[in-house]
């Protein structure tokens, strides 16, 4: 444990196997936060695997990762994409509900 701010932090380790190896890493957020990134880095590995295993492509394990690397990056990117078009459809309708409310006060 260490101070950081004026918050405690507790070190976790997370360990994850890729590739028949074992991983562990230290991760600064709470235990559970830190699992469930480890094991949607495995569970992404292991769909790759999964697709090039029927595929006549393959690729070495630097490879997987990167392909892992750039999917996770991409349904971040999409994400972060809907979630900005979100707000603005919420901003764009509540500055309707605002005129509509300010010509009925008129």
């Amino acid at each position: 444990m260490f101070l950081k701010g004026r918050y405690y932090l507790l070190e976790h380790l997370v360990r994850i196997e890729l590739f028949g190896k074992h991983y562990t890493f230290k991760a600064e957020t709470d235990a559970l936060h830190a699992t469930e990134v480890a094991d949607t880095l495995v569970q992404e590995v292991r769909r790759i695997e999964s697709q090039l295993n029927n595929s006549p492509t393959s690729l070495n394990q630097l490879g997987i990762m990167i392909m892992t690397a750039l999917n996770i990056a991409n349904n971040n990117i999409e994400i972060k994409k809907n979630h900005s078009d979100f707000l603005c459809e919420i901003s764009e309708k509540s500055a309707n509900i605002i005129r509509l409310l300010d010509n009925c006060l008129m």
